[in-house]
């Protein structure tokens, strides 16, 4: 399975339980560890909850394996670790304080800047 085609799953698994502000980040130019990254922002712990579970399912029906997830006892931020796709699934205050796409578009606006200099 290619990556356009995990991408679409994991979405697809977010969308059906009602994410909300589904961002994806090509991180193959900034990082070797993943090639992407899904945030997707939830209303609660139990829908976050529920929308890591979800995105398991997905990746069990798919046959792709699981590295970890990691949160699910809080709820406010959970990570499924999908090996080549990192999946944040963040309620809205938490997404708010650490930004992740801030935090990546900027490195990538500063990998930019350092092959332009």
């Amino acid at each position: 399975m290619n990556l356009q085609d995990k991408i679409a799953a994991v979405v697809g698994a977010l969308e059906d339980i009602k994410a909300r502000d589904i961002t994806v980040l090509d991180t193959r130019p900034l990082t070797s560890l993943f090639e992407c990254m899904i945030i997707a922002s939830a209303d609660s712990a139990r829908q976050t909850k529920a929308l890591a579970n979800s995105v398991r399912e997905k990746a069990h029906e798919l046959q792709q394996p699981i590295i970890g997830v990691e949160g699910e006892q809080s709820g406010e931020w959970v990570l499924v670790d999908l090996g080549d796709i990192l999946v944040h699934i963040m309620q809205p205050a938490v997404r708010s304080h650490y930004n992740l796409e801030e935090l990546w578009s900027a490195g990538e606006k500063a990998r930019n800047h350092a092959t332009h200099a």
